[in-house]
């Protein structure tokens, strides 16, 4: 790949200028295996070179220790890029099975300053609220991240995993800036809603996990996943569910070989025209630990599929097998 510089757009109405691909930076201390660290910063250096902005991290991929490990690169850059990171999810290093959701003011509090202390920064871009709780009025929740906004902690809201009426009272609040949820050729869902009220509304999309968490590139097909590799929970990667899921990437690669490109590049491009379909921002966060693939990902940015690919891309997602996660009360799928 050449080093030419992606296109950029901005996050939202309001929002800052970012690159038009993002970086997910869960893996690079998280989730996905044992992790190379000096490739990982490098990829970190790479994605920057080629204009990739946007940077994605939360504060519970790895309990921490993800914000901390980007930290040295953020601080060496902090006026060229955007820092996203995330509080919400609450998890115990000892005890895998306890999870909350905590989005009280007393606890964004809390969330906010163990972030800027572990990412050694004196404010974050775009603070998202990671998944929400019910219980807790959004008046409270986003009422306390508009503080952090007056105060100068925080630069711009954005909120994961919430339904179309959570927005638009989010917004109501305080402008949010960017929704982030899964949005691939695997995983539709939010299409029923939620895109439209962000495209009314002047929200961008940030599409976590655009490659189906690696399944869309083809590369895990018929593979074992490391062992401590978080994938092996989710239904799409188990037994019959990844058999049956494997054979929708037929049309992917068959585009892909068509064009002399990687079924990922393909995946992507699909992601990237959402924005035009839909009538709004959308800036994906595919992750990687490996510059390589950062070339590779960043190349589809300039790929547009024609009226007959997308169309035979379409049906892909009403036929996967399993749901995007064990537990699919950690999204927004049925809430209004």
């Amino acid at each position: 790949m050449s080093n030419q510089k992606i296109a950029t757009v901005a996050l939202g109405t309001g929002g800052p200028q970012v690159g038009v691909q993002g970086l997910g930076c869960m893996g690079m201390a998280h989730a996905y295996g044992p992790t190379d660290e000096k490739e990982a910063r490098a990829t970190l250096e790479r994605a920057l070179e080629l204009g990739v902005t946007l940077f994605d991290t939360a504060d519970i991929y790895g309990f921490g220790r993800n914000e901390e490990f980007i930290a040295p690169f953020v601080q060496a850059h902090r006026d060229e890029l955007t820092l996203a990171t995330k509080f919400g999810i609450v998890r115990r290093e000892d005890d895998p099975s306890f999870q909350e959701i905590r989005n009280d003011r007393a606890y964004i509090r809390q969330a906010v300053e163990g972030s800027l202390r572990r990412l050694g920064v004196d404010h974050i871009d775009l603070y998202y609220m990671h998944r929400r709780n019910v219980d807790v009025p959004m008046e409270e929740s986003v009422g306390a991240m508009a503080e952090l906004v007056a105060e100068g902690k925080v630069g711009h809201l954005g909120l994961s995993e919430v339904s179309p009426g959570e927005l638009r009272a989010a917004h109501a609040v305080h402008p949010i800036a960017a929704v982030q949820s899964e949005w691939s050729l695997f995983s539709r869902d939010i299409e029923q809603g939620v895109v439209d009220a962000a495209a009314e509304l002047g929200v961008a999309f940030v599409p976590y996990s655009p490659l189906g968490r690696g399944f869309l590139t083809g590369a895990l097909v018929g593979k074992e996943l490391a062992s401590d590799d978080w994938r092996r929970t989710q239904p799409r990667f188990s037994g019959d569910n990844a058999e049956a899921n494997a054979a929708l990437l037929e049309p992917v690669r068959r585009i892909a070989g068509a064009r002399g490109v990687t079924s990922a590049q393909i995946a992507l491009a699909w992601v990237h025209q959402r924005a035009s379909v839909h009538g709004l921002s959308v800036v994906p966060i595919p992750g990687t630990r490996k510059r390589s693939r950062i070339e590779e990902n960043l190349a589809a940015t300039r790929i547009e599929l024609t009226p007959a690919e997308l169309a035979d891309l379409a049906p892909i997602a009403g036929q996967v097998a399993g749901d995007r996660y064990e537990d699919m009360s950690f999204t927004a799928i049925d809430r209004a």
